[in-house]
């Protein structure tokens, strides 16, 4: 049993190596002993495109460009992996929405990205807000969310292009940016390409209502499954290996009674369901409070009554990788039995055996974030109660 055990782990270390740390360690060597960092490498070269002002002066950010604008912030020849990202921007959010300047990257000459997110979720910061956030291959922050990195290992063979467009109805008065990445003769073998896809809804409830938890009316089963959330649908090999989940609830009642479901290679009937969603995150108990491990953490959560308003969850699939042979549909309920209104996006990470072109991105308009539910909202809510319960002067509010 205990060889058995010791083989998994090598597996899974290097299953970590191939993703996120390629650049350092071979596929073929070992990941547990840091005796590892001293070994020296052959057949590689650093390389980086930066915003680095070329004049050799201090304006070391792309000058401004305009609302529709856009630019190709990195080209590359030839065959290498990018390791390692870094973007800040001015103005800051609050100013300027990171929901609507968007980052699309492409591989292999291809002329659709293989890489297409607004570039605030895709390095982890939801709608148009900024805090710390921090995983194994993604973070944001300090200052307060404005340093956006991500150290996914990206292989190309022909050529990689990073492509920015300014989406706001204002000017990007300053862009900086590091794109570093290893130029080698070819790539080790069975190397795939990084994806990754923003999707969003704003979910329809059930005809009898938003029935969670039985408070308003029956609990049924979910016999719908195509009305469960997508954030993933791709054809070909590869491996899922990570999302962050934005969920803006419109009600105090808990939005994650939804379980996860895996159609995995053509199958009508999911072969991986989940219990809910604050498990699939590795969570339990609806949480509501700040956390951070490598591979899971809650950065952003509502302060609100109950769970109404926005939070922020992530997982990376570091040691458990969802394996596809031809094809792979992931999903998750929004509510036991899709039957709560949500306002769902999501920022979804897989490799595949080849650069593929993604479904369709959502408009601006589809994506723009929804108002905050208040306390006059919720008078409005009492008001409407009272008249139906027939405007008895000392009513309360539980009756």
């Amino acid at each position: 049993m205990e060889r058995i055990n010791f083989k998994m782990l090598k597996v899974s270390i290097l299953i970590l190596g191939i993703m996120l740390s390629f650049p350092l360690f071979s596929q073929t060597e070992s990941m547990g002993d840091m005796f590892e960092l001293a070994k020296l490498k052959s057949g590689m070269k650093n390389r980086r495109i930066s915003s680095t002002d070329p004049t050799g002066g201090n304006r070391d950010h792309l000058e401004p460009f305009k609302p529709g604008e856009k630019r190709t912030i990195a080209e590359i020849k030839g065959t290498g992996v990018i390791n390692h990202i870094w973007i800040t921007i001015a103005p800051p959010p609050g100013e300027l929405s990171r929901n609507d300047i968007i980052i699309r990257m492409y591989w292999d000459g291809n002329d659709y990205p293989s890489v297409e997110s607004p570039i605030g979720p895709f390095f982890g910061q939801g709608w148009d807000e900024r805090y710390n956030y921090a995983s194994l291959p993604l973070s944001a922050g300090p200052e307060e969310g404005t340093g956006l990195s991500s150290y996914f290992a990206m292989p190309f063979e022909k050529g990689a292009r990073i492509e920015i467009e300014n989406q706001t109805d204002k000017t990007i008065n300053a862009f900086y940016f590091y794109v570093d990445y290893l130029e080698m003769a070819e790539l080790p073998e069975g190397m795939g390409r990084f994806h990754a896809w923003y999707n969003h809804s704003l979910s329809k409830a059930l005809p009898e209502g938003e029935t969670e938890w039985a408070l308003t009316g029956e609990w049924k089963p979910n016999t719908r499954l195509d009305r469960n959330y997508v954030f993933i649908e791709t054809k070909g090999k590869g491996h899922f290996v990570g999302i962050n989940y934005y969920v803006h609830s419109p009600t105090p009642m808990w939005y994650g009674e939804g379980d996860d479901m895996w159609f995995i290679d053509g199958e009508k009937t999911p072969s991986l369901i989940g219990t809910g969603t604050e498990d699939f995150f590795n969570t339990s108990w609806c949480p509501k409070e700040p956390f951070s491990h490598p591979h899971f953490g809650y950065p952003r959560v509502n302060n609100d009554i109950g769970w109404l308003g926005r939070t922020h969850v992530y997982r990376f699939f570091i040691n458990d990788p969802i394996f596809f042979e031809t094809e792979v549909k992931g999903t998750i309920e929004t509510g036991h039995n899709n039957n709560l209104t949500l306002d769902l996006a999501t920022v979804a990470y897989w490799y595949q055996d080849s650069a593929v072109k993604l479904p369709p991105a959502p408009s601006k308009e589809a994506r723009k974030p929804k108002p905050f539910i208040n306390h006059m909202d919720m008078h409005r809510w009492r008001d409407a109660w009272r008249k139906a319960k027939g405007n008895d002067p000392q009513l309360w509010g539980n009756e």
